[in-house]
This record gives C-alpha cells, structure tokens and sequence, in this order.
C-alpha cells in the first residue's frame, strides 16, 4: 500500500497492490494497518457508507458537514473516472483554505482520507462513475453545507473541457469567504476535538 500526505492537514491518499490475472482482478482499497501507520491511529468506527453513481461531467460538492457532530471519510472509485477534491474549510487549520486534487479510477484504485471538518467535491470524468464511501457520522440533511466549488478564489481545477453539471444546492453555494462571513464553517479545534473522541486513549474504548 502506497501512502501519501496530501496538502491539506490530516489528508492522506492510500493506493493498494492490485492483482489481476485471467478472470479479472481483486484488490483491497482499505487496509487498516497501512492506515493506522500512515495516520497514527485506526479507522473510524464505520456509522454509515454510501455509494453514487454520476455521469461524465457532474460536479459535487465542496462538501462538509456541521461540526460538531462532524464526519470524517474515507471515499475510494469503485468504477470509472473522478478527480477527487480536497478542500480545508477548518477555520485555524495550517492549511485553511488550501486544497489537493487526486485522480481516483479502477486502474491503481486509489482511496482518500478525509479528517473530520474537511470539504469534499469530485468531478466525474466518465459516464457511470462510481464513488463509494465509508463515514464516521450518519447522514442528517441539516448538517450538510457546502461552498461553492467554482468559488474563483479557491481555484479548484474543475477540467475547462466538460460542462460542470450541479445540483441546484451546490451551484447556489457560497464561496468559502462567504460561508466564513456567515460563521457556518467548521472551527479547526472543534474538529480535532471530535476526532479525539472517535479514537479515545487506548484502553478507554468501549468504558462507561
């Protein structure tokens, strides 16, 4: 498993040994001890996954959600073509307001770790491209914001050659000055905090 820190702070990208033969091909896009080695702790306790299916062309995101409660993820392509997006929306983070992109595809299978606060939008760059994701934290309609993902001081690398298509909520998003302005964005300790709490000091889990 090959590990990689991305820009944002506590984002890392995880692509796994693929091994093909006549009848196809297996692979394990999460393993939790090249997790726990790269970012020093284990996996969320998984409360929910989801899976979307977007044609070429479709925009989503940027993505985030109240914090707390929060919600950290760990998304990988399981068919087709996306650029994965990572967008650091922490306010008081290192890294706010800075943002990597990964190509994730079926070919190298690459996964991204999303720390708790952290926005998320993709491009799907084929028809029928597939997004599967694991998540700390279950789906509440109320504490899923975004910014906008065209936001020209962000500068997210949506490809010129393709017709963004969004969603009605992302394309009336505000930008990440905006949503500041308005306080709607995650605070950078409320979110290490929360984190804290999925992975408490060994020997506590689990305690009353």
């Amino acid at each position: 498993m090959k590990v990689r820190e991305l820009t944002v702070r506590g984002a890392f990208t995880f692509e796994p040994e693929v091994f093909p033969d006549e009848r196809g091909l297996f692979v394990s896009p999460f393993r939790e001890d090249a997790f726990t080695a790269a970012v020093g702790h284990r996996l969320f306790p998984v409360r929910q996954t989801n899976h979307s299916r977007s044609r070429r062309g479709v925009v989503r995101g940027v993505h985030y959600t109240v914090t707390p409660p929060g919600s950290a993820k760990y998304v990988y392509c399981a068919r087709g073509r996306s650029l994965d997006m990572v967008v650091d929306v922490r306010v008081g983070s290192p890294t706010y307001g800075q943002w990597d992109a990964v190509e994730l595809d079926t070919r190298e299978f690459r996964a991204v770790y999303f720390p708790v606060g952290v926005g998320h939008a993709f491009v799907a760059l084929e028809d029928d491209t597939v997004m599967s994701y694991m998540l700390s934290g279950e789906y509440v309609q109320a504490n899923e914001l975004a910014v906008s993902v065209l936001d020209p001081a962000l500068g997210l690398p949506v490809p010129g050659d393709l017709e963004p298509l969004l969603s009605g909520r992302d394309r009336a998003a505000p930008t990440l000055g905006r949503a500041r302005a308005a306080g709607t964005l995650p605070e950078y300790a409320a979110c290490r905090a929360v984190e804290s709490e999925l992975w408490p000091p060994a020997g506590t889990r689990g305690e009353g």
